[in-house]
Order: C-alpha cells, then structure tokens, then sequence
C-alpha cells in the first residue's frame, strides 16, 4: 500500500462526509416526506428534508456551514433538497430553476424558498433551508423551470413535522 498525500486525504474525508449527507438526507427524508418521489411530465423528482442542525455542525470554515446564507439558528429550521432527473433516461438535471413553496394545514401563510443549485460529487441537487414552525403536516410544492421546456413542471410532496 502506498502513501497517500494530504490532497488524497482531504478527497477522502469529503466523499466519506458527502455519503454520510446523502445517505441521512435519504434515511430521514424519506420517513417525513411520504415516500419522497414524485414523477410528472417527464421528469422525476426525490425530496429530502433534514434537519439544519446536521447543517450548522460543520466547522465555519466549511463550505457546507455558509450554503444557502447559512442555516438559520431558529429551532425549527429544515433543509430541503429536491434532486431532479429524466424519468425516461435517469440522466440528472442540473440546470433548472427549482423553487418549493410550504405551507402548514393548520398554519397560516406559506412560505417560498428558491432551492440553489448544490454541487457534490460532481453531481447537482438543488437545496435550502425553510422553517416548520409547528407539529403539523405540511405541503412542499416544488416547481421545476428546465430551459427549453415550454412550461415549469410542478409537484406536491406531504410532511408530518413534530418537534
């Protein structure tokens, strides 16, 4: 076994962190989110919802404690990411518009965040940080704009919140 420089060990640790993210990001977003999927015009797309705290653990230094402005330090705070691909060919989409508008069932108002595009791995999601106020069940309208297409393509997600 050779030795490995300290770029090789940096490279590392991030892909380490980055399976650890995503696997988390798909481990709790899936049990709030119903199954987290949704498939319309063509287009599939996963949601994941995850604490900002898993956020606002990272060192300031690290890219991840300043995205999207930072986490917000209210208790309530959520990272919403939305990863969109062709349904047809699986190819990821990594050049759309994404946005999710939230509003509570027995809140009033809604909220709307423009997701920002997240790169890791080479590969794009889309993300923010949203706040859910309450217990209570919450829908995430997610609106898609792909260039070229003639119309943005929309979908509707579920999420029980308890504190």
């Amino acid at each position: 076994m050779g030795v490995i420089g300290a770029d090789q060990m940096v490279v590392r640790a991030w892909l380490r962190r980055a399976v650890v993210v995503i696997a988390m990001m798909f481990a709790i977003g899936t049990a709030v989110a119903d199954d987290g999927y949704r498939q319309a015009d063509g287009l599939a797309v996963y949601l994941g919802l995850m604490p900002a705290a898993v956020v606002r653990g990272h060192p300031t230094a690290h890219s991840e404690s300043t995205m999207h402005g930072g986490a917000g330090t209210g208790p309530h705070q959520q990272h919403i990411v939305v990863a969109v691909f062709d349904a047809q060919t699986g190819a990821r989409v990594e050049n759309a518009r994404v946005s999710a508008t939230i509003g509570g069932l027995g809140h009033v108002g809604q909220q709307t965040v423009e997701l920002d595009p997240m790169k890791i791995e080479n590969t794009v999601t889309y993300g923010g940080f949203v706040t859910l106020a309450g217990n209570d069940r919450y829908e995430i309208a997610v609106a898609i704009i792909v260039p070229g297409r003639s119309r943005p393509v929309s979908v509707t997600f579920s999420s029980d919140h308890v504190q």
